[in-house]
């Protein structure tokens, strides 16, 4: 393990103003995003949006740090040919990819989730780091509901990610290290709070006695944000101090930088949440985005699979990246995104 090189790609993924674009929906994932923009969801039309996000010269290189990729998308090319692990390269971004299996029910916890895929994991990150990729990503998937979670499944998928991240290093690539505590159903923000709490003090554990070297990590959390169903909302002001108030008692100074999920955040809200933390200030890491459909949501619209609308899809996501940019920083505004929208 080369600690100095994978310290040098960790803060080039979380470099101020820049953000990772995480691409990496499974083939059913981006069927139900395609259903609903009416598009055929073909090898060929996933990878003609790929391509056109990668093109996307203004996003690209001024905002993007990196590309989560899907096993995929990683061995594609673009229509003339270039590889799409290329386009990223030749924009400045650093291509990543998605190497766990995906979350299947945990033995014996009703209604709890483990993320599988360890198995044959090493060569796999063999084959990956030979296609390009620099850093990987593996999700762990946290529900609040009643009685749940329980600390078998906060153990088990804490032990999971810590066992990949090892792998990861051993081979070479950053991991980043998702432990998402999901706004689904009805808690508030204060049990996200609590949650998010022993999720983040267990995984760190986990690292430890893993002898994974935290300087060659990145961390992809949840934020703390209430449930989608309850009927106690969290203000931008109140979502910002409980993150990083848990971000602080949880999370080592030797952690080079945070990138947040949207988590079915709105495009707006999860960009203005991150503004707000950034604004706070006095932050032994950086924070910034790894956003899936809140980059993508808007240019998968102005889309719609036409080949017109590419310049259109490209200009939606360069503002999106723009404006998550900016809130990396501290310096978004809202009258910003009214500009966009007159």
């Amino acid at each position: 393990m080369n600690l100095v090189e994978l310290n040098k790609v960790a803060r080039a993924m979380v470099a101020p103003g820049r953000g990772i674009l995480a691409a990496d929906e499974s083939s059913g994932t981006i069927k139900k995003r395609f259903d609903a923009i009416g598009v055929d969801c073909s090898a060929d039309s996933r990878r003609d949006y790929r391509e056109l996000l990668f093109r996307s010269a203004d996003a690209m290189s001024n905002y993007i740090s990196g590309v989560i990729l899907y096993d995929e998308t990683i061995r594609q090319s673009a229509r003339d040919g270039t590889p799409l692990v290329r386009l990223i390269e030749q924009s400045g971004a650093l291509p990543g990819i998605k190497v766990d299996k995906g979350a299947k029910p945990l033995a014996l916890c009703p209604g709890e989730l483990v993320t599988e895929g360890l198995d044959g994991l090493r060569e796999r990150l063999v084959e990956y780091r030979d296609l390009g990729a620099k850093f990987a990503k593996w999700r762990a998937v946290i529900d609040i509901g009643a009685g749940i979670p329980s600390a078998a499944c906060i153990r088990a998928n804490a032990h999971a990610l810590a066992r990949y991240a090892a792998l990861c290093q051993e081979e070479g690539i950053v991991p980043i290290v998702e432990p998402e505590v999901l706004m689904d159903g009805d808690h508030d923000a204060d049990r996200c709070y609590v949650v998010t709490e022993w999720a983040l003090k267990t995984l760190y554990g986990e690292l430890y006695e893993a002898r994974v070297a935290l300087e060659g990590t990145v961390l992809k959390p949840n934020m703390v944000v209430a449930g989608k169903k309850s009927p106690k909302r969290a203000s931008v002001a109140e979502v910002a101090e409980k993150t990083v108030r848990v971000l602080k008692t949880c999370v080592p100074a030797a952690v080079p930088g945070i990138a947040f999920l949207s988590g079915g955040q709105s495009d707006e809200a999860a960009t203005a949440h991150l503004d707000a933390m950034n604004r706070i200030g006095g932050l032994p890491w950086a924070l910034t985005f790894s956003y899936g459909r809140a980059l993508q949501a808007a240019p998968q619209q102005a889309w719609s699979g036409r080949p017109e609308n590419v310049a259109a899809a490209q200009h939606a996501f360069a503002h999106r990246a723009r404006m998550n940019g900016l809130a990396a920083l501290g310096q978004w505004q809202a009258d910003l995104e009214e500009k966009r929208a007159a």
